[in-house]
Formats: structure tokens, sequence, C-alpha cells
């Protein structure tokens, strides 16, 4: 019960799209431009840096705060299984944010929902996947690579850390704390899929963060 009620209280934080509303306030539906994904990268390129920024707050912060309701909510109860239903909850919030229902399910990629989870978890993983998105990103200005590489080392991570018992929960809970990480990160590959497509053929879009490549993005295939 306890793990269907994060996952719950996380799908409803993730129901709160960022960039949907931010573009609905400009007039715009988010939707309907660049690439039509609801999510940081596609604001960030439509409706620029500030609303990029804003964009990966909000969805960093539903993330967040779903995590840390969930936790304080079975402090408790079940202390014994906090990171996994911290990990639930923020599985919940990925899932809001990939499929709205209100959207006929086509939302984000989840990748800043995916920050929040990070951040939230263990402030150590948090440091790795920001070294790892930023060694891709300022090496390449490719977001989808900085983005696939942080979800291969949260997965990585999980498993070394649970090996070692930093996680302090019996074996079971660990091991549904690995299929709960596995099933993010295939999900997070499969939503890449594209990007991975043309990352290998190196077609991928790159995201510059200065004007003087505006000319340049405008005129790529988005990502």
């Amino acid at each position: 019960m306890e793990r269907i009620i994060c996952l719950v209280i996380g799908y409803v934080f993730g129901l709160f799209q960022t960039a949907f509303i931010y573009g609905k306030a400009h007039g715009i539906d988010i939707r309907q431009h660049g690439s039509g994904n609801s999510g940081t990268t596609n604001a960030l390129r439509v409706l620029g840096k500030k609303a990029g920024l804003i964009v990966f707050l909000g969805d960093v912060l539903k993330t967040v705060l779903a995590m840390v309701i969930c936790r304080l909510l079975f402090q408790n109860s079940a202390p014994q299984m906090l990171p996994l239903l911290s990990l639930y909850a923020g599985t919940g919030v990925i899932l809001g944010h990939n499929f709205p229902f209100y959207m006929k399910f086509k939302g984000g990629k989840g990748i800043a929902a995916t920050a929040g989870l990070v951040t939230a978890f263990d402030w150590r993983f948090m440091l790795v996947a920001l070294v790892l998105f930023c060694m891709a990103f300022f090496l390449t200005n490719y977001v989808s690579l900085g983005s696939l590489l942080v979800y291969a080392g949260f997965m990585v991570e999980l498993v070394v850390f649970g090996q070692l018992g930093k996680f302090q929960m019996s074996r079971n809970l660990v091991y549904e704390l690995y299929v709960l990480g596995a099933f993010l990160t295939i999900m997070a590959y499969v939503k890449h899929r594209e990007n991975i497509k043309r990352l290998l053929k190196g077609e991928e879009r790159k995201t510059y963060l200065h004007k003087k490549n505006k000319e340049e993005i405008n005129s790529e295939k988005d990502a």
C-alpha cells in the first residue's frame, strides 16, 4: 500500500507540466513548437534561456517535493523502506510528467524531473549526475547524451551502493530498488530512442547557451 500511495502522490505532482503552463502563460502551446515536447530542452529552444531555467527548476522542484512528502509521511511507519518509497515517489513524478492523462499522455521526457529525483534521493548521486551531464554537454552540446549518461550513472550507483549496504534495507528491498531503477533507465532510453539514432548518425541537434549560434539552432532538426 505504501508503494501505491507514493506512486500516486508522485504522479499527481508530475501532472504539473511546467513547460506547458509557462508556454500558455506566454500565449503559446509548447507542444506545437519545436520538437513538440513539453520539457525543459524544448522550452529553452523555443522560449529562451529564462524559460528553460524556470521550467527546469519547476520540474526539479515538483519531484523533490513529492519525494520529501513521502519520506515525511512514512518516516515513522516504514523507516526501513524510505529509500525505496522515495524512489517510488520519484518514479510517479516522472510517469506523470511523461504521460499526463489530461494531455493525452504526451508530456516531456522526464530528464529535469530525473534531476530532481537524483537530488532528493542522495546528494552523492546528484554530484555524480552533475559531473556526467556537464562533461557531456559542454564537450558536445548534446543534451540528450548528457541525459542518457545521467541515467546510466544512476543505475550503476544504485547497484554499487546497494551491494555495499548503504541503503540499510533488507536484500529483497534492495533488489526491488534495482528493478525500479532499471525501469526508469529503460523508460528514459526508450523515450530517447530517436535521439540515440541521431547520435549514432551524427545528426543529433545541438543546444547552445550563447546567442551566436541562434541561427544554426533554428536551422537544425529539433531533438
